[in-house]
């Protein structure tokens, strides 16, 4: 923490960038801190809402969690902890089984678990072995199912509860993520929440209540927009925590989102270390450790897993200062802000039909972030080592596929889908003719340089893939 201080402490010279080792004059350094809790705090509060779980609680976990990360990775790897979205169809496949959020918080404690220890790994082996484990067109695969995975909640349970506010909202955050530009397109997905939750207090206002199926799936008469529990919150309180569940069934479906989680840290400890322009390739393990570690520590008082954000990232790039002292700044400011209750009972009050708008986007930029990761890894599909495996794969995450080994075990969906995806690649890699085996390119879940680079998957990219969300939102 013993940060120095950059020039002047006003801004970096021409073409001069601000170290994580170094910082600016502490009321710039706040200033740049406040701006990082911006970036991160659409996904960060999205995520635990389609989850089910505390917005509250998981903006003041993301605090916590980047205070640990920086510390795990002694101030060399400057980024911001927020919630993951790669666990958004996890829940959902938990909550469909009779799960509640304990059980959620279960079995993403036990993939933080799993990811520290695999962190631990890499940095006592070296990254290659993530390469050569985990090649692009397996990640790639993963996060595909992951997100497509995710289209029957969209049909069955969010778009139902008001067709027309949904559509509305799909329409206004499409044309957010393509027309915005820098910030703002980073954060369009918490436009389009905010604007569709005008648009459903305006149609209170206009046609009064609505008859449509509600949360809980059955038909009533309600209004859209139910804001009586922002009334009785407090202004300032503690979020309410849970103790985890731990049902094996339930971590058998989100184990295999820790391979997004590797290609998304791998991925954003690249980008900065491109832009920093020092050696992080000994620092990765540590990196993937810390997240894992963050996501038990967060998991196990009733929080979402997190995950690195490229939105901070892209802030970085747009503002170059990596400074580690502004991710401290924003620790604190998400930590004040999840202790204010209200906050929290404005999030919950979205309506569905929102969030319908919303996730019929979002769940489909998440699975085209693995066609993103091919792409840019120059992953030929037209090998058939590659194709074979990942065309079944994504068939059965999307159709939910299931293979039944007894009465209370079985495999499906994202489960299945990883285990064909890994497995049957090494298997035909291993089996396929000379010609066929073609040099693996390495892991490389890129991140725009910047703002005026991004497009609208980078900005949820932090979330989805790990990720996200790519990210992994």
């Amino acid at each position: 923490m013993g940060w120095k201080l950059h020039g002047d402490g006003k801004a970096p010279a021409p073409g001069a960038v601000v170290r994580p080792d170094e910082r600016l004059s502490w009321v710039r350094t706040i200033g740049l801190g406040a701006q990082h809790v911006v970036a991160m705090f659409g996904a960060t509060f999205v995520a635990p809402v389609l989850m089910g779980l505390d917005p509250n609680l998981a903006v003041m976990l993301s605090g916590i969690a980047t205070a640990v990360f920086l510390l795990a990775t002694r101030g060399r790897i400057p980024s911001y902890l927020g919630s993951s979205l790669s666990f958004v169809g996890v829940a959902a496949v938990i909550a469909g089984g009779g799960g509640d959020a304990a059980t959620v918080t279960g079995a993403l404690l036990a993939v933080g678990a799993l990811l520290c220890l695999v962190g631990l790994a890499v940095q006592a082996l070296g990254a290659q072995v993530i390469h050569r484990a985990l090649p692009p067109v397996v990640t790639g695969a993963v996060v595909m199912l992951i997100g497509f995975n995710l289209a029957p909640v969209v049909a069955s349970t969010y778009w139902p509860q008001d067709q027309w506010t949904a559509l509305i909202t799909m329409a206004f955050t499409v044309v957010a993520l393509v027309a915005l530009r820098g910030f703002l397109a980073r954060i369009a997905i918490f436009l389009g929440l905010v604007f569709g939750y005008l648009v459903s207090w305006l149609s209170d206002r206009l046609f009064g209540r609505i008859t449509s199926v509600d949360g809980s799936g059955q038909v009533t008469e309600h209004w859209r927009l139910d804001l009586s529990a922002v009334a009785e919150a407090d202004w300032i309180g503690l979020p309410s925590l849970h103790a985890p569940d731990f049902q094996l069934s339930a971590i058998l479906v989100a184990l295999p989102v820790v391979v997004a989680l590797i290609a998304e840290n791998a991925g954003h400890v690249k980008a900065v270390a491109e832009m920093t322009g020092d050696d992080l390739d000994g620092d990765l393990g540590r990196a993937i450790a810390a997240d894992g570690a963050a996501t038990v520590l967060s998991t196990a008082v009733g929080g979402p897993a997190t995950t690195t954000y490229a939105e901070n990232i892209g802030v970085m790039a747009a503002t170059r200062v990596y400074s580690t002292a502004a991710y401290w700044a924003a620790a604190g400011f998400a930590v004040l802000f999840g202790l204010v209750p209200k906050f929290g009972a404005v999030v919950a009050a979205i309506p569905g039909g929102v969030l319908g708008g919303i996730t019929v986007v979002l769940y489909g930029m998440i699975g085209l972030l693995g066609a993103k990761i091919w792409v840019e890894n120059r992953v030929d599909l037209g090998n058939p080592v590659n194709l074979v495996p990942v065309a079944a794969a994504v068939i059965i995450g999307i159709g939910n596929v299931s293979l039944t080994f007894t009465d209370s075990f079985s495999l499906s969906g994202i489960a299945l889908g990883t285990i064909v995806a890994v497995a049957g690649y090494h298997v035909l890699r291993a089996v396929a003719p000379p010609h066929l085996k073609e040099e693996v390119p390495l892991l490389d879940a890129a991140v725009p340089a910047g703002p005026d680079e991004a497009d609208a998957a980078d900005g949820v990219a932090g979330t989805a893939t790990g990720a996200a969300g790519a990210r992994r939102r």
